[in-house]
């Protein structure tokens, strides 16, 4: 013998579980992109200054050139 068809408030029962588990996983997705573009944009800064400095290393002169007495 076949089992009964759900009938409709036993479908009914799982909704609010799913409407919130979706948004649950959207908050979870947002969060993963926000910490991605935080992180290239950090590693872009890090990437600029390293190169700034190397830069400002290469046209200042430090001084370095006078003998030591």
């Amino acid at each position: 013998m076949p089992a009964p068809a759900p009938t409709l408030c036993s479908r009914l029962r799982w909704l609010p579980l799913c409407l919130l588990a979706s948004l649950a996983l959207q908050g979870c997705a947002v969060v993963a992109v926000a910490d991605a573009a935080i992180t290239v944009v950090a590693t872009g800064v890090k990437v600029t200054a390293k190169a700034v400095g190397a830069v400002a290393d290469a046209v200042i002169p430090d001084g370095d050139d006078k003998p030591k007495d």
